[in-house]
């Protein structure tokens, strides 16, 4: 029988890569509550060259992001991690010389290129076993939302004694702490090939773009961190200008997260056990929608912070859920490439919420900006009306035995006939068969008997 626990090397792995991505996670959010204020002292700053220094890292991350998996494949996890964060520090460290806003969103950019996440994730699976490994993932995903909530109230108390470039310093010297951490704590593994259901396969990306429902996620996650971005290019301003001094602004913001996350977790609960993700999923929308509406409409303290609260109760249902339809939506076997797509989509959206919010603000003011985001929520709510969720499934992954000139496609759907199994897909490459299944009704004794007839 096998342990429902987590070994020691699985928990070795979890905790050494969480502590790896929150601190780099850690890094890159503490310049958003703070640029917008600080950024003033730099030269050429402009608001739209706030927005491009914030999502900057956005850009480089959703284009570096895939390619970084790829070499993880080919040349090992750790090296790649590794590098990443050696670029990551070296951002970190123009960023923090710079007098000028083009130097710091230079840097940024740079930052960006560290796109260690796919390599992170893929080491994860390489070391845990098939049923420990959401744990794994789990515990990584929790600490990238502490690491949230952690930059907010750090960002403003080390800008206040160290400056902007302090910022820039502490993210760098995290860099170097978790190279260490790579280098001494970080499981090594040898892989011999990827796996594509933690990472994205170029043969497969393309069908992940034109999948009709995928692609409904995939512009809402666009969507959902462009508005993210954008809010942090005002309210440090609008929240400064309300008498409240920066390092202050964690009095805010880590009430309202923390709330919001109490008020969210209900509203999980309820769409799960009573099958109503979807309308959870578009409520949780129209949340941005009245929320973002209502700072159009009054910026004044406390109406701007009680939107901010409904605001961050839809955006963290949406920020939960949106992975989790992902997983279900992806065809068995694809999810690495499913998921490579998904976040490309999601820090590309951060760099276009920093670029059109600092243009809308730096042209049209902070109303046009919250504006222009309820027109985008509300195309969302639209398009994501016509999505259709499948039955609650689950992922099985069976390892079997190579076998010269087997009918591999008759095995596929035979087994595709088995009662439960909604998607089936055979690699041959790594010797192993991934299946969609219902959670309720899958009928694994006759699947694992016609693969023992195969063999």
């Amino acid at each position: 029988m096998q342990s429902t626990r987590l070994n020691n090397l699985e928990k070795r792995a979890a905790v050494s890569l969480a502590l790896i991505f929150s601190m780099r996670m850690l890094g890159l959010f503490m310049l958003m509550p703070i640029l917008a204020i600080y950024g003033q002292e730099l030269s050429g700053v402009t608001p739209m060259w706030i927005g491009l220094a914030i999502g900057a890292y956005g850009l480089t991350q959703a284009l570096f992001q895939i390619p970084m998996g790829w070499l993880s494949d080919r040349y090992g996890r750790r090296r790649i991690i590794v590098l990443g964060l050696i670029i990551f520090a070296i951002g970190s460290i123009i960023a923090g010389l710079a007098e000028s806003i083009e130097m710091v969103t230079f840097g940024r950019a740079i930052q960006g290129m560290g796109a260690i996440a796919s390599a992170v994730l893929a080491l994860a699976s390489d070391v845990t076993r098939e049923e420990q490994r959401p744990k794994v993932m789990a515990v990584i995903g929790m600490c990238i939302g502490m690491s949230f909530a952690a930059a907010l109230v750090l960002g403003p108390m080390v800008a206040k004694s160290f400056g902007l470039a302090g910022v820039f310093n502490l993210t760098a010297i995290m860099a170097v702490v978790g190279i260490i951490i790579v280098l001494t704590i970080v499981p090594v593994s040898y892989t011999r090939g990827h796996s594509g259901e933690v990472t994205a396969t170029s043969s497969r990306l393309i069908s992940m773009l034109c999948h009709p429902q995928l692609i409904r996620l995939d512009f809402g996650v666009l969507i959902l961190h462009m508005m993210m971005t954008s809010l942090f290019i005002a309210l440090p301003v609008l929240l400064t200008d309300a008498g409240l001094a920066i390092d202050n602004h964690w009095q805010i913001y880590l009430p309202v997260l923390f709330l919001s996350f109490v008020f969210m977790v209900p509203m999980i609960i309820i769409a799960a056990k009573k099958s109503l993700e979807k309308v959870m999923f578009l409520a949780a929308i129209g949340m941005l929608i009245i929320a973002l509406s209502a700072m159009v409409l009054t910026q004044s303290f406390w109406p701007l912070i009680l939107t901010l609260f409904l605001f961050f109760i839809g955006f963290n249902f949406l920020e939960a859920s949106l992975p989790a339809h992902v997983a279900r939506l992806s065809p068995a076997g694809q999810k690495g490439s499913a998921m490579g797509v998904y976040s490309s989509s999601q820090f590309f959206g951060a760099f276009l919420g920093g670029i059109t919010g600092g243009y809308l603000v730096q042209n049209f003011g902070f109303s046009y900006l919250f504006a222009a985001n309820a027109v985008l929520a509300l195309l969302w709510l639209i398009i994501a009306s016509s999505m259709v969720l499948p039955a609650s499934s689950k992922r099985v992954s069976i390892p079997i035995e190579p076998v010269d000139g087997g009918q591999w496609q008759q095995l596929i759907d035979n087994i595709s006939d088995c009662s439960g199994v909604m998607e089936a897909t055979l690699v041959e490459d790594e010797h192993r068969i991934y299946l969609k299944v219902e959670k309720s009704n899958y009928d694994r004794d006759s699947v694992d008997r016609l693969i023992r007839e195969f063999i």
